[in-house]
């Protein structure tokens, strides 16, 4: 099926394109062609979209992979020629993406995100209070779930907080899909000059942050250290915050889950991860090129093939997950894919499971009333973004 291209658009708020659901209804590997007439693949199934994310035979090199959509053809050459630091791990393979995950992952552990709760509950209740004191209606995206995972990655990096504004609008850029490609060099310029800038001033005044121990540590140059800072600065607020956004809006289409969500502390923890798989908020990729010939489910990916990964589908695969169009809080989901799979699973998942197991209880049960404030119809969603979610999310109490 060779026709076949992306994007899909999604029909309704929370679930995969129809397209690409009913591609998965008839088959786990699809045809796909590129923006640049490249011939390779789609998966929609489960199973096969955790082999391809574990298979050692496909790279993540940003530079060996074709543009997915027409709106990134002239970022290819652009990119290639000016590029992103090192150290931005994202489109990395080993031994290189080895190296900065293992400086990074003990930054990130179960343990250490657990002794970052007290503060997150402390974000999420000055938020809170922020909310009241204003009073209704307000745009929740802005109130809540931008500014807790900001602060937090924020606090964590050593990013003075109050220089949020300008790569909170660059990250916007960054991941916008319709941006052009001047803009989105520009953007880069602008994030990573300013972390460039914070470096050299941590070098000369460290603190109690991420950046400055990986200063200390001495393995990584300036370069390294912007890069690195740079994929979690981006990272670490753009996902979150969507995951809140979206999550929100889901639940309060559900009123059920939403009292699941809000009575039962039993649920939290399980609900988060049910969210993550009903959401799955990255619709675009993640992305792999072959770099020797691959056979996956009787499928032969050849040697310098793209395979794209639809994560919305594949998380709703039936033979991996009942009914799971549907959201059920109390559903076993341990292997969803939202985070990805393999090697390159994401490193922050810990943090954006603790922002959310905090964020979502707090903010339903200080706001009982909790309601949308226009009709579902009118909530302005990112279909026009590679991090899907809502662009702002009114509601009242």
């Amino acid at each position: 099926m060779s026709d076949l291209t992306l994007p899909m658009t999604r029909q309704r708020p929370f679930d995969p394109p129809d397209e690409a659901a009913e591609l998965r209804q008839r088959a786990s590997m699809h045809r796909l062609t590129y923006a640049d007439g490249h011939v390779g693949w789609l998966v929609t199934g489960y199973a096969e979209a955790r082999a391809v994310l574990a298979h050692p035979g496909f790279s993540n090199l940003a530079e060996k992979m074709h543009p997915p959509i027409p709106s990134r053809l002239d970022l290819v050459e652009e990119r290639s020629r000016r590029g992103v630091p090192r150290g931005f791990f994202l489109r990395t393979d080993p031994p290189e993406h080895t190296r900065y995950r293992k400086l990074l992952t003990g930054q990130f552990t179960v343990r250490r995100m657990k002794a970052l709760e007290p503060r997150i509950h402390e974000i999420t209740n000055s938020c809170l209070d922020d909310m009241e004191a204003a009073g209704g209606p307000a745009d929740l995206v802005e109130a809540f779930a931008l500014p807790i995972p900001s602060l937090v990655i924020c606090e964590l990096l050593g990013v003075p907080y109050e220089d949020r504004g300008q790569f909170q609008e660059d990250s916007k850029l960054l991941v916008n899909l319709e941006t052009k490609a001047d803009d989105v060099i520009a953007a880069l310029g602008r994030v990573t000059a300013y972390l460039h800038g914070l470096i050299q001033r941590k070098r000369k005044e460290p603190a109690d942050d991420l950046l400055s121990g990986l200063i200390e540590g001495g393995e990584l140059d300036d370069e390294e250290l912007t890069g690195v800072g740079f994929l979690l600065l981006v990272a670490g607020h753009e996902t979150t915050a969507n995951m809140l956004g979206l999550g929100t809006y889901a639940l309060l289409t559900n009123p059920d889950q939403l009292a699941a969500m809000r009575d039962d502390p039993s649920v939290v923890d399980n609900g988060v991860e049910e969210l993550l798989r009903y959401l799955s908020i990255i619709h675009l990729g993640p992305f792999r090129v072959a770099t020797e010939d691959v056979e996956i489910a009787g499928n032969l990916i050849k040697e310098g093939e793209m395979v794209g990964v639809h994560v919305p589908v594949a998380n709703r695969d039936p033979s991996r997950f009942p009914d799971g169009d549907r959201l059920d809080l109390a559903r076993p989901t341990g292997g969803h894919l939202a985070f990805g799979h393999g090697i390159h699973q994401c490193l922050g998942q810990q943090l954006a499971r603790a922002e959310m197991r905090i964020a979502y209880p707090a903010l339903l049960r200080r706001l009982p009333g909790l309601r949308l404030a226009v009709t579902p119809e009118e909530v302005p969603m990112r279909s026009d973004m590679t991090i899907y979610g809502v662009h702002r999310l009114p509601v009242t109490w």
